[in-house]
């Protein structure tokens, strides 16, 4: 069965800097821990446009939405209301940089701060809080997201996300040991707080060209490719011109192909979905980093267990053999949509591509989508609308939707672009 992997891939290569952490209560417990003296814990998770959205109170707050993200540095509040009525302690302003085509982010770190995400806690953490939510990631992914972080979870613990049951489990790296049902074991490298894998190859046309990525539970797509790195990666014949998702500075925009064949480990997969971003958005901002041509997300990684040990560097993956068929497919209606409102139920086209099923049905960017194929938008969120646009090549679509006021009606049939 096909499934969706957010055509609004969105990349978050975020700061490239670690804050130090001082305490000033030598007898209070310091960094991450699990309270009760657990080994180990299990933390339900979200999935949407493949990205997973956990839990977590900063401070004692209500319940917070984060995107887990593999190698974020610092927790990142990118929707500062969520800490209107905290008083939180400001030491400076910094500027963040990394993927997209705008400028750097203006921010401010607070020191002291408690972090909670089930049984493991936090103590005497600085944050980065953006000064505008400039990222509007509630929007892209569907519900309220209020922050993204990851490193300092994924290097205090043995991570294991399980995607099909949709929970993380944590596990003190001291109480974790590999044994061969959990899977195959490939080491990784951990430089500027992210993971790098040479676990992927490109095979084709007789030839097999090895890559290094980084692999980042912080995208939504399954593979994306740097082609500036290195020249004998080139484009597919066939590619389409898009909107690949969102940096932390902005628009990431580049082309979308197909590559015959990928080994993932031991593992082949076909016909595979690739991202080829701009250099201006991607390329030039990496090309004094590490080596890497490219990183693989949760469109590919959600087809395995995916255990990391940062620790003792390796990851385990175990496949889920029927995901391991699943076919990689694009949004098949040609347009784009972002959802707004308090209850983020009301759909705003963002973007309609030119020739696509939508644009020769006359929808027109800024249409307010009222209705798809009979159901109301106040039933659906955004996650559900994107895997109905991207299976079942052939299908028709009805859409009502309102623009400058007056109600409008759209049919195709959804066709693949890629």
């Amino acid at each position: 069965m096909a499934r969706r992997h957010l055509h609004l891939a969105l990349f978050f290569f975020l700061p490239f800097f670690i804050f130090a952490q001082k305490s000033t209560k030598k007898e209070d417990k310091f960094g991450y821990f699990l309270t009760g003296n657990a080994k180990f814990t299990r933390i339900p998770f979200e999935l949407h446009a493949n990205l997973i959205v956990v839990p977590l109170k900063l401070n004692n707050s209500d319940t917070l939405h984060f995107i887990l993200d593999t190698g974020v540095s610092s927790l990142i509040i990118t929707k500062p209301d969520a800490l209107k009525n905290q008083k939180l302690r400001f030491t400076r302003r910094v500027q963040l940089t990394g993927a997209g085509e705008g400028e750097s982010l203006n921010a401010s770190v607070a020191i002291g701060n408690v972090i909670e995400m089930g049984k493991m806690m936090a103590t005497y953490q600085n944050i980065v809080v953006l000064e505008e939510d400039v990222l509007q990631l509630s929007e892209y992914v569907g519900i309220p997201i209020d922050g993204i972080f990851g490193y300092e979870v994924f290097n205090n613990f043995v991570v294991t996300i399980d995607f099909t049951n949709r929970e993380l489990v944590l596990t003190n790296p001291e109480s974790y040991k590999y044994r061969r049902r959990h899977g195959d074991r490939y080491p990784i490298i951990i430089e500027d707080t992210k993971p790098y894998a040479d676990v992927i190859a490109l095979v084709g046309n007789g030839t097999e060209l090895p890559i290094r990525v980084v692999i980042d539970t912080g995208a939504g797509h399954a593979l994306l490719i740097d082609k500036s790195y290195d020249n004998k990666i080139q484009l597919p014949e066939k590619v389409l011109r898009a909107q690949l998702g969102r940096g932390l500075n902005g628009v990431i925009n580049g082309s979308l192909g197909r590559i015959d064949k990928v080994r993932f480990g031991k593992y082949e997969l076909d016909n595979v979905l690739a991202s080829f971003p701009d250099s201006l958005a991607f390329g030039v901002k990496f090309a004094a980093r590490n080596e890497r041509q490219g990183n693989i997300g949760c469109e590919l990684l959600r087809r395995f267990r995916v255990t990391f040990n940062y620790a003792d560097r390796y990851m385990v993956l175990k496949p889920v053999k029927r995901r391991l068929k699943e076919t990689f497919e694009h949004d098949m209606s040609g347009m784009e949509l972002r959802a707004k409102g308090t209850d983020l139920r009301k759909f705003y086209i963002d973007k309609v591509i030119e020739g696509s099923p939508a644009w020769e049905a006359g929808l027109q960017e800024g249409d307010e989508v009222l209705f798809i194929n009979n159901k109301s938008s106040d039933e659906l969120v955004i996650s559900e609308v994107y895997k109905l646009l991207q299976k079942g090549e052939g299908k028709e679509i009805s859409l009502l939707v309102r623009r400058k006021g007056a109600i409008q009606f759209a049919r195709f049939q959804l066709k693949r672009m890629i």
